[in-house]
């Protein structure tokens, strides 16, 4: 292992995240909540110790290989993690220990959006901005991870990705470097943040909350900068705007970087004669509904939507009729927002649903372990894996009616390599082990079922609100639990293989 390349990648990462306290200092400055100072010595902190790491393995080259990059992944999110919390421990307000502030820069930047933080309404201007800018930065560093870095390592099926669209728009990839492909997914990740924001103005948030929100929506990551969330607005407007962005957040973007490519409107251009006519589209080039269709016929995209409108439907109908909600249309807008808040491991909420009657709270934390598709900033197991293990269910029924038939799994059109199956299956073992491990752990340490369960759902899953002792936050579970959660947010963020795998003999052997 190339162990000074990994030093100085570190470090240098460290450097750059320092100058990412500069915009928390300036709302600091601007809303004159006297954290300012907090935000500078956290950058210039963790500026000097990025160089101490850096500087003495700054010429350090060399050819990443597979292990280094497994090495990198994982020092990058702890790193910036224990990074993140400076600001938190230093500042005035809130006041917090270790442990907190480990835990809640961890939650910001794997945008889980579980808080031990209470009354966000009375906390400084910076402080809120600063969560909500964690998270947003955790987000586009999955989108980067999952989509240019995970597949070239071949962590757990994420090799799944689809960069090309299935019919008209076939034979259509991202871009043919890493670099070109990060520089890519930044730009759509700006384009929905900056869309997002000037939507939640347009429907009545102030630009502050505006902006916040368009961070911790486009993560999908679920920090808001009230204590009740975007019920605090009671706007349907608001939360229709929050629907359709978690909606798009949560689908590979992938799919989004080949429609907008392709995407070239049709413009009016007028000739010397003065009358107008349409100009013709380029080679390669297709309309928006063409694009759309795109979408529709990528599998994981239609499994996603289905399972959404299903869970709504079912949500919507139990809501109804126990008559917790006494129309109609109440029972169907908190019903889809909390389905697709859930089900997208966004974690915002209009009402609290801990409290909603029978099954319909577990129903819901058991649809964060689906989450969002692969290349999304959403958590859980990924739509695509969900799909492959219903797919071979299948293929094993079918090989009880027909013993010697040769019956391959399918994407589409396209057969699924045996590896690819093997390594979900691996992959989802290894989940539920680690899940039932984690919650055994969190019962010794004194929570009950249901806070346990719910708990280590919540945080693998990066959802963040939880049932039970987490429903709100949680400020009530010890030191040790946080710590446990922080274990599980890390996990689940990293695709449990990337981490796991470092503990392996087999990763240090030479």
């Amino acid at each position: 292992m190339n162990f000074p390349l990994v030093q100085r990648i570190l470090g240098l990462l460290l450097m750059v995240f320092s100058v990412t306290m500069l915009p928390p200092m300036f709302v600091s400055w601007l809303y004159n909540d006297g954290n300012w100072d907090a935000f500078l010595d956290g950058a210039l902190l963790i500026f000097f110790i990025g160089g101490l790491i850096f500087f003495p393995v700054r010429r350090a080259r060399g050819e990443l290989k597979i292990r280094d990059g497994f090495m990198i992944v994982c020092a990058f999110w702890i790193g910036l993690g224990l990074a993140g919390c400076v600001p938190l421990l230093i500042a005035d307000l809130p006041v917090m220990g270790f442990s907190d502030a480990v835990f809640e820069s961890v939650s910001g930047l794997t945008t889980t959006g579980a808080t031990v933080l209470v009354g966000l309404d009375t906390l400084p201007h910076s402080i809120l901005y600063y969560r909500q800018q964690l998270q947003w930065l955790g987000g586009m560093g999955i989108i980067v991870l999952a989509v240019a870095i995970l597949p070239l390592l071949g962590v757990g099926g994420m090799q799944l990705y689809r960069a090309e669209f299935p019919g008209p728009v076939k034979d259509t990839k991202l871009t043919p470097r890493i670099t070109q492909t990060a520089r890519a997914l930044w730009v759509i990740y700006l384009i929905l943040t900056v869309a997002c924001a000037v939507a939640y103005r347009l429907a009545g948030m102030e630009w502050f909350d505006a902006i916040g929100h368009s961070f911790s929506t486009v993560a999908i990551g679920g920090f808001s900068t009230h204590d009740t969330s975007i019920a605090w607005f009671d706007s349907t407007a608001v939360e229709m705007v929050c629907i359709a962005f978690m909606f798009l957040a949560g689908i590979n973007f992938s799919l989004h970087f080949v429609a907008w490519q392709r995407i070239r409107p049709l413009r009016l251009e007028h000739r010397p004669s003065g009358l107008p006519r349409l100009r013709r589209r380029s080679r390669g080039q297709v309309s928006a509904t063409e694009a759309a269709r795109g979408y529709l016929l990528d599998p994981e995209f239609r499994a996603y939507a289905t399972v959404l409108g299903g869970l709504f439907l079912i949500v919507t109908v139990a809501l109804k009729l126990q008559d917790v909600y006494p129309t109609w249309q109440e029972a169907l807008t908190k019903g889809l927002f909390q389905v697709v808040s859930i089900g997208t491991t966004t974690g915002f909420a209009t009402a609290d649903f801990a409290d909603w009657p029978r099954a319909v709270p577990v129903l819901l934390i058991l649809a964060s372990f689906i989450g969002g598709c692969a290349g999304s900033t959403g958590g859980g197991i990924k739509v695509i894996r969900w799909v492959l293990i219903y797919k071979q269910g299948v293929r094993e029924m079918s090989r009880l009616l027909h013993p010697a038939a040769e019956i391959p799994v399918r994407l589409g059109t396209r057969g699924v390599p045996p590896r690819v199956v093997e390594a979900v299956w691996g992959f989802f073992s290894t989940y539920v082990v680690v899940f039932g491990a984690l919650m055994a752990v969190l019962m010794f340490f004194g929570l009950d079922q249901v806070t346990a369960f719910s708990a280590i759902a919540a945080t693998l899953n990066n959802l963040g609100p939880g049932l039970g002792d987490v429903a709100q936050n949680y400020a009530g579970i010890g030191d040790m639990s946080k710590w446990v959660c922080v274990t599980a947010m890390v996990l689940g963020r990293l695709e449990i293989f990337t981490l796991l795998v470092l503990f392996t003999s087999d990763f240090w052997r030479q």
